[in-house]
């Protein structure tokens, strides 16, 4: 029989690169000490490398550039974890604000609504993750951009929205495919943000 090492080393090879993966998702492979030697054994060999509590990345490396290690967005770090708890996810905050453009700060912690566990989570470099609890119904969206946009002029506020703002969602809203019908989630959004993206659109 293979160790648990060749075993789970044997899995991860047999990955795309810069995929992220959880420490549970080897618990078949052996006892939960095994599996967590493994993968430290692994991050200190160069295979893998950590990037917070039980999450990995099998890192994908620019050779054109010489740039390294090429690391994943804190977005799809999330989006990883929410599809491996079954939750659902929104950016809110400054992170959402960035997302579409309406701001050049990039937040070290990315804030993100969820119906699932709230919880912190700690990404190397002084980054970080925060899911908070909200109510199914806040993300009852069926338009990912409808949803980000509602929740980044909450952000804003409605006495603080200016023509600038404005006319950045407009130009994203201009490029986005004509398949995407965001006035679909009209219910969803408060009297002020229907008013306005009703007059953009």
């Amino acid at each position: 029989m293979q160790s648990t090492h060749s075993q789970i080393e044997k899995v991860i090879k047999n990955k795309k690169r810069g995929k992220i993966f959880f420490g549970n998702d080897f618990s078949s492979y052996g006892t939960d000490f095994a599996v967590r030697h493994t993968l430290s054994r692994l991050c200190k060999e160069g295979l893998i490398i950590r990037l917070g509590m039980g999450i990995y990345l099998y890192p994908k490396k620019d050779k054109e550039m010489s740039l390294g290690v090429l690391y994943p967005s804190l977005d799809t770090i999330a989006k990883s974890i929410a599809k491996k708890d079954k939750a659902r996810i929104a950016p809110t905050g400054a992170y959402a604000l960035n997302r579409l453009g309406l701001s050049t700060q990039v937040p070290v912690n990315a804030v993100f609504l969820t119906d699932g566990s709230p919880r912190r989570i700690k990404i190397g470099n002084g980054k970080g993750i925060l899911f908070k609890h909200t109510a199914p119904a806040n993300l009852a969206f069926k338009s990912d951009l409808a949803m980000l946009i509602v929740f980044a002029l909450k952000e804003i506020s409605k006495d603080k929205v200016t023509q600038e703002h404005l006319d950045r969602i407009k130009y994203v809203l201009q490029k986005t495919p004509k398949d995407v019908d965001i006035m679909q989630d009209v219910k969803l959004m408060p009297g002020w943000i229907k008013s306005l993206l009703t007059k953009l659109l």
